[in-house]
């Protein structure tokens, strides 16, 4: 089966390592991200990048171990599933944060996944599902980013 790809894009008034630095400070990501419960740094890591690992809790409960394979700040940074869910078979994620402007940034949020059998003939639902989550955390992370800001 090919991968599903879902690619969602918001832009945040504020400087690309601003907002960088905020999607991957995991001390404050339940703030603002609102599709996970639980987001912790693994093997005594305080902080992100390449080869560190984390365990997430989506609030459906389905939760995954993933590895960061990129980390350049501030432009891109992308994991993979090291241990999830059963119905993928593989997981991907990226985030990308591409300069608008003077102290504007336009945020790209990507997932790339392939699913198991029999999930597979739920992946209209699935992706659909994810989409609009990877909606919902980008405009939960604008507005976040904009009061945070706002009262700087």
């Amino acid at each position: 089966m090919r991968s599903i790809r879902i690619e969602e894009s918001i832009i945040i008034n504020a400087p690309p390592e601003q907002v960088f630095d905020f999607t991957q400070d995991y001390s404050t990501r339940l703030h603002w991200d609102t599709f996970l419960k639980r987001a912790d740094l693994m093997d005594g890591m305080t902080a992100a990048g390449k080869g560190v690992k984390a365990y997430c809790v989506a609030h459906n409960g389905f939760g995954m171990v993933t590895e960061y394979i990129t980390f350049n700040r501030p432009e891109v940074t992308a994991i993979k599933m090291i241990k999830g869910p059963f119905l993928f078979k593989s997981f991907f994620g990226s985030w990308r944060f591409k300069p608008q402007g003077q102290n504007t940034t336009e945020v790209i949020f990507l997932y790339s996944f392939t699913l198991r059998f029999p999930f597979i003939l739920l992946s209209p639902l699935i992706r659909q599902n994810l989409q609009k989550n990877v909606k919902q955390r980008l405009t939960d992370l604008k507005l976040t980013v904009d009061q945070i800001n706002n009262y700087s």
